[in-house]
């Protein structure tokens, strides 16, 4: 069984920052790409960021040069950078893996974390 964790949500104010982390966790032989959507009331969920293993990353164009997305292999783990935060940005922040291996040979299969809430106001 594989599990997604999300943590470093919270309450900030417009301009501020703050960084998620989403940690994998099970029998895991390896996980394709690992990335960021998000959730606001009334609103489609969103990719947000996206890193694969071998750190090619995605961005929605209303993130790009605010929010960074970065993994470690090792710790099968996602980070979000987020800075300069609008009101804009206030969703529930999902985390996801895509191609989750368990085995070399086995099938590959998505996971997501249960989310964290992220809230931008003054």
């Amino acid at each position: 069984q594989v599990r997604l964790v999300e943590s470093g949500g919270g309450l900030v104010q417009p301009g501020g920052s703050l960084r998620l982390s989403c940690a994998a966790s099970g029998s895991i032989f390896s996980i394709d790409a690992m990335a960021w959507y998000r959730q606001a009331p009334g609103i489609e969920r969103e990719l947000v960021a996206r890193i694969t293993d071998g750190d090619i990353t995605t961005y929605a164009d209303s993130v790009k040069g605010r929010f960074t997305v970065s993994r470690d292999n090792a710790r099968n783990t996602v980070y979000l950078q987020m800075n300069s935060l609008k009101p804009e940005d206030t969703a529930v922040y999902y985390c996801n893996a895509d191609g989750v291996r368990t085995t070399r040979w086995g099938g590959r299969y998505r996971y997501w974390g249960q989310g964290t809430q992220v809230t931008v106001s003054s």
